[in-house]
């Protein structure tokens, strides 16, 4: 990857020092995304998740959507 010369780096500081991004407040953005995928759980559950997870050496998110497969595919 090439890297940036002095002169380069010196109007692309300009550029964003004189110009502001524009953000559009009508969408949610990246955190607001994000932060809807968190989920709270009782401390027996995630004692569950967590014990299930070590044990096939996933993440606890694996586990959750494995869980959700299943019973989607159980229920059709």
């Amino acid at each position: 990857m090439a890297r940036m010369t002095e002169e380069e780096a010196n109007r692309l500081d300009e550029l964003w020092t004189r110009t502001t991004p524009e953000v559009d407040t009508s969408k949610p953005g990246y955190f607001t995304q994000h932060m809807a995928r968190l989920i709270e759980v009782d401390t027996v559950s995630a004692a569950y998740l967590r014990a299930r997870a070590d044990a096939a050496h996933k993440t606890p998110t694996q586990i959750i959507s494995e869980i959700v497969r299943e019973q989607m595919s159980a229920a059709m």
